[in-house]
């Protein structure tokens, strides 16, 4: 049958959280289809039954979707009916298929039944250990006659069924590093199925129940890690019995730590879910796993919306070598994208982060909907516990507002979302005695000059009822520096620390605002007047 255009797959495993490097798998099967004008499709390998969880497969088809990866074949959500014509897209839900062909692997004469057992099996490869040669499997079941097998049958002896390698190089062209060939002999006559018997069909192993469904739903491309390439041989080889058409296949690079060992947790954040919760962008995700191991054709490019990637991306242009995964180059890529997203979403993003890590401070300006009793009692159980008022609607909007203001201005001093609400914290208040402390502010205000400015603003603090704005303040400034003749340095750094708990920030015209309003629309912000009152003790 001719496929008139071609079909990736990306097929996980719902054993743990969707990480880098099968993300980046899926993006290029993604790339690659739509690039092409092919079909991609999704399949969930969940045959490890002891290890797959629903919760693994919902969170790894949720990253997927915030990835922005849609898919044109694949398993519908729990209880509906699949998207394709060549599902079950569960292998779990294709156990029949998988024992249908075995049977006739078996009846062709193109695999057999191993009865050896797993000791046997163990001393075979202690043996070849101490002669020094390969540790495969003898083949010692391979020509057991009929007579051998029907009392094995018999005697309800477990067996495996493995495939019978023929005597010649298995070879595939790989698009990625080209022609690749492995001897049969290092091959040997790999396992189908695990503990079968003669009641029952046993456990298919991933080399082949990957290959009967890629044939079966008319797989064209394989593109996936290189951690595959062994496996590969051995999928070619059960093709050829089959007489099915080899696919072509496309092995991406491994992927490395800084320190260019294998990526691991020891890194840092590795899951799709975690760089979520962290509060990187999609579209900034999206376009570094693009570039990890691939490359614009004017060497140059580096930011890529999804679209342009599709416009851009090609097999050719991807490398075998290693990719390292660089948080710096990760970061940029996140702020340049920060830049350009819509502010009202970005608003939305920070809330989320803000809820999650200062929840003492974010309900005074949630909006109506997120006063729910799932809210209230989150609330509740908080040490200690937080009352959740509802605030007018127009109380609500002036608060938000604010809160958009908030992020406006500290946004530009962060790599990610979630490092918002620490850069933010002096808005809400600091620790007096811990900013005093402080090695370099400590410096600061030992000068004589420092206690002689902020004298001078207390006393200006005593004698002004009204709102400190950033006319007023600069108007104090003007006369403490002249009342004092401090330099500039010595004149700002010690009010700074006295309104934000560090001797530099953000400028003055801009904390101010934000400051006085959100004392004044009864946010747990302190005033200018309190900030001065508890650090100097007017």
């Amino acid at each position: 049958m001719t496929i008139p255009f071609p079909r990736v797959r990306f097929a996980p495993s719902p054993t743990g959280f969707l990480h880098v490097g099968n993300a980046r798998t899926a993006l290029y099967n993604w790339l690659f289809a739509r690039r092409v004008g092919g079909k991609f499709l999704l399949r969930i390998e969940d045959t490890d039954l002891e290890r797959s969880e629903i919760r693994y497969e919902a969170q790894l088809i949720e990253d997927l979707r915030w990835l922005g990866l849609d898919w044109d074949e694949g398993p519908g959500n729990q209880g509906q009916p699949d998207m394709g014509a060549f599902g079950p897209y569960r292998q779990s839900e294709r156990l029949d298929l998988y024992a249908e062909h075995t049977e006739r692997l078996l009846a062709e004469g193109k695999a057999y039944r191993c009865f050896c057992t797993p000791e046997e099996l163990e001393a075979e490869r202690k043996l070849a250990a101490v002669e020094h040669g390969p540790q495969i499997y003898s083949g010692r079941c391979r020509n057991l006659d009929q007579k051998s097998i029907d009392q094995n049958l018999a005697a309800g002896k477990p067996f495996a069924v493995r495939l019978k390698i023929e005597d010649h190089p298995l070879r595939f062209h790989d698009l990625v590093r080209g022609p690749v060939e492995f001897a049969a002999e290092t091959v040997s006559d790999p396992i189908l199925v695990r503990s079968a018997s003669s009641t029952s069909a046993g456990v298919p192993v991933y080399n082949y129940v990957a290959t009967v469904d890629d044939a079966l739903m008319q797989i064209t491309h394989v593109i996936r890690g290189d951690d595959h390439i062994s496996n590969t041989p051995k999928q070619v080889a059960i093709y050829e019995a089959f007489g099915w058409p080899v696919p072509q296949f496309a092995h991406l690079s491994t992927i490395l730590g800084a320190d260019r060992e294998r990526l691991s947790k020891r890194h840092g954040a590795t899951s799709i879910a975690t760089f979520r919760e962290m509060g990187y962008l999609p579209e900034a995700l999206v376009n570094y796993l693009a570039l990890l191991g691939w490359g614009a054709e004017d060497g140059k490019t580096e930011t890529f919306t999804l679209a342009e990637l599709t416009r851009a991306f090609s097999l050719e242009r991807v490398t075998p070598s290693p990719a390292i995964l660089d948080f710096d180059k990760l970061n940029w890529l996140n702020r340049h994208y920060l830049k350009l997203a819509d502010p009202e979403r970005v608003v939305k993003l920070a809330e989320r982060q803000f809820c999650r890590y200062r929840p003492d401070i974010f309900p005074v300006w949630a909006s109506h909907e997120l006063h729910t009793a799932e809210m209230e009692s989150f609330l509740a159980n908080q040490n200690p516990p937080i009352q959740l008022g509802l605030p007018s609607p127009e109380l609500i909007g002036q608060r938000k507002a604010w809160f958009a203001s908030l992020v406006a201005l500290f946004l530009p001093a962060v790599d990610r979302l979630d490092q918002l609400p620490a850069k933010a914290a002096m808005i809400f208040g600091f620790d007096v005695e811990a900013a005093r402390a402080d090695g370099e502010n400590a410096a600061v205000l030992a000068a004589d000059s420092a206690r002689t400015v902020l004298g001078e603003l207390a006393s200006r603090v005593r004698a002004n009822s009204g709102r400190v704005t950033p006319e007023v303040f600069k108007t104090w400034m003007n006369e403490i520096k002249a009342a004092t003749g401090a330099k500039v340095q010595d004149l700002f750094h010690p009010v700074r620390i006295a309104l934000t708990g560090a001797h530099s920030g953000r400028e003055f015209d801009k904390l101010l605002p934000l400051i006085e309003d959100g004392a004044r629309l009864g946010l747990p912000v302190p005033s200018v007047r309190q900030r001065i009152e508890r650090f100097v003790g007017v």
